[in-house]
């Protein structure tokens, strides 16, 4: 079990301390649930007095709480603190670095130091691999492709031939990579002519991709996922897409081929992004958005179709009074035919 004093993590998380520094902590738990050698954090005023009634050895607050008759760690931002504490307590899993004899490797290729292959793990030919790579059971690395230094592959991850992985790349289980994109011309007879698809994908450093994600290689050129981006698990990303840094892609988003995604945008769940579509940088969609026109960049959409989201709030609330209205139109139609009546 790992164990910090309250004084190292404070001084880890660039807080204040306000209290014991010698405590010892060995864990990181929520406010209703922590106990005595484990530290908790106030996220907003909403947990006051769940934070007043905890256990906690110690809390991490916002400099507006740091009247909290506890022992404090006072950060600016309690949320991004806590992740950054519960790192230091996770259980670290640290492949022993070695080559399986039950894993396939091609010829001529090139493996860096301290890398990990797991069993029933088969590597193409001319595949590089960099410093510290580990794949884990049933990971498919096509020909030509490229990991590099650090990279996670979970089990059963695979990568199409000619894929590039960047550095500190996190793949979970299920997740397929390069792909055939979807493309396809009516010939003569009316029927799907296949478009060859010979482009590659190309994932820049610190990305981490969630399970089960489908992300099509380009008809021609790159799909490319930019640095730092992370998916949630069950995302489709079509053939030439373009994902910007530091976006954030939430479950079950589908985004058609082409798609420019800017940076730092956040796309919630279930959303759909049309084909060709480009969205501005720091833009959010929110839930089920259907996005079927180019967005600007630093706005907030809602709704199928897309529109601004404080449009789309009015909307909401005309549309759960439409009964009301449909009941009061009638009656207004009522009234005209009655008066319609009168005046012939």
């Amino acid at each position: 079990m790992k164990e910090l004093i309250l004084g190292e993590i404070a001084r880890r998380l660039g807080g204040e301390l306000l209290g014991d520094p010698d405590i010892r902590i060995h864990g990181i738990r929520g406010l209703d649930e922590a106990q005595e050698g484990q530290i908790s954090f106030v996220a907003s005023s909403r947990f006051l007095q769940l934070a007043e009634k905890s256990q906690a050895a110690a809390l991490i607050v916002s400099p507006a709480h740091r009247h909290i008759e506890n022992n404090l760690v006072v950060v600016e931002n309690p949320y991004l603190a806590y992740a950054r504490c519960a790192a230091l307590f996770a259980p670290s899993e640290e492949p022993t670095p070695g080559i399986s004899k039950l894993a396939h490797i091609g010829e001529n290729c090139r493996l860096g130091r301290d890398i990990s292959i797991f069993p029933m793990v088969f590597v193409g030919d001319e595949v590089e691999l960099d410093d510290g790579v580990t794949l884990y059971p049933h990971v498919y690395v096509g020909h030509n492709s490229v990991i590099g230094e650090q990279s996670v592959l979970h089990p059963g991850v695979v990568l199409y031939p000619h894929t590039r992985i960047g550095r500190r790349v996190i793949v979970h289980a299920g997740t397929v990579i390069g792909s055939d994109g979807f493309g396809y011309v009516m010939d003569e007879e009316n029927h799907a002519f296949k478009i060859p698809q010979t482009g590659c994908v190309r994932i820049d450093d610190d990305v981490e991709i969630g399970a089960l994600n489908a992300i099509d290689r380009a008809s021609m050129g790159r799909t490319w996922i930019q640095e730092g981006v992370k998916t949630d698990n069950l995302i489709q990303i079509g053939h030439n897409c373009v994902i910007g840094a530091h976006s954030l892609i939430i479950a079950q988003v589908g985004i058609s081929g082409s798609a420019r995604i800017g940076r730092h945008v956040v796309l919630a769940g279930q959303t759909g992004v049309a084909q060709h579509v480009t969205i501005g940088d720091n833009t959010i969609v929110g839930g089920r958005g259907g996005v079927s026109k180019n967005l600007p960049p630093k706005g907030t959409f809602s709704g199928t179709p897309i529109m601004p989201h404080t449009k789309w709030r009015q909307c909401q609330v005309i549309f759960a009074r439409l009964p009301e209205m449909r009941k009061k139109i009638r009656e207004l139609e009522d009234k005209i035919a009655q008066l319609e009546g009168k005046i012939s």
